[in-house]
């Protein structure tokens, strides 16, 4: 019987130690991504309530620094290089922290992301970018802390922050007309050697025309520069598509290549397999 007793009060411990209560958290978290151009920002922070409050000048004083939020730091990431305020910031994540006053607001873009509220010691140099802005009375009131990206355009956009009666906004630009021009030249150029090479790996191994195969594998390796070794992998695999084709005296002479340039890289696998191949073949 006792030891029924202790089982069935290790059990009972054991699930009261794994279980978790469950309950509404005081400042939920919050993330959404919004695309403006061709750039995708994301935003995650947490939202507060003003639950009757009076927030700016009293539950978050006038001059002093704060973490824009609650809880860990409210983050904003930009997939490309933006401007804001004239100033080129890198593609990355940004805490963002704000110093609120009475008719400007400073606004911060921080590149440690990992405190919990405002850092212990503040260090200029992770300030990527500093701007000073007018803050906005609002008609109605917002009781759920919220930060948002508004007045989209192709190349710009606000971040807005957003409690109580006021909001403050911070413009930022995005290189829009630079990454659809690089997208549109790249297209235009036509099909590059690694796409010529993973179309021939494709019709290859899916037992597709093996023709079109090797002719693609073909135009992937003619567009190695004058000088360059031709990377051994794609003269493997140009080796198998000619050994599939029946092309035994071929796919030996490819695999040689491929093998002196996987000596020359000390691959020893892609070594081993072309000898092996070039053994099979050699015997029909």
């Amino acid at each position: 019987m006792k030891r029924i007793i202790f089982v069935l009060a290790t059990i009972i411990a054991s699930y009261v130690l794994n279980a978790q209560v469950k309950t509404p958290q005081p400042s939920p978290h919050s993330s959404l991504t919004q695309v403006v151009g061709l750039t995708e920002v994301t935003i995650d922070y947490n939202r507060p309530s003003a639950k009757g409050r009076i927030i700016f000048g009293d539950l978050v004083p006038f001059g002093e620094l704060w973490r824009t939020g609650a809880n860990a730091n409210s983050t904003v990431s930009f997939s490309e290089d933006v401007i804001i305020n004239g100033t080129n910031v890198k593609k990355g994540k940004y805490a963002l922290f704000t110093t609120p006053k009475v008719d400007m607001w400073e606004v911060v873009f921080y590149t440690d992301t990992d405190n919990w509220g405002t850092p212990e010691v503040w260090d200029a140099n992770k300030v990527a970018v500093l701007v000073n802005v007018d803050p906005v009375a609002l008609n109605n009131a917002v009781e759920s802390f919220t930060i948002s990206v508004g007045n989209l355009t192709n190349d710009s956009a606000t971040i807005d922050i957003a409690w109580e009666k006021t909001m403050a906004s911070v413009k930022f630009e995005v290189p829009t007309k630079k990454t659809a021009m690089a997208s549109i030249e790249k297209t235009l150029a036509g099909p590059t050697a690694a796409d010529y090479y993973s179309s021939g790996v494709y019709f290859f191994q899916s037992n597709g025309d093996l023709n079109k195969a090797l002719e693609y594998v073909n135009k992937a390796i003619s567009m190695v520069k004058p000088g360059d070794d031709i990377p051994f992998w794609q003269l493997r695999q140009k080796s198998l598509i000619q050994a599939k084709l029946g092309d035994k005296v071929g796919a030996i002479s490819t695999a040689k290549l491929s093998k002196a340039g996987a000596e020359k890289a000390k691959n020893n696998d892609y070594v081993k397999m072309n000898n092996d191949s070039i053994k099979e073949w050699s015997k029909k």
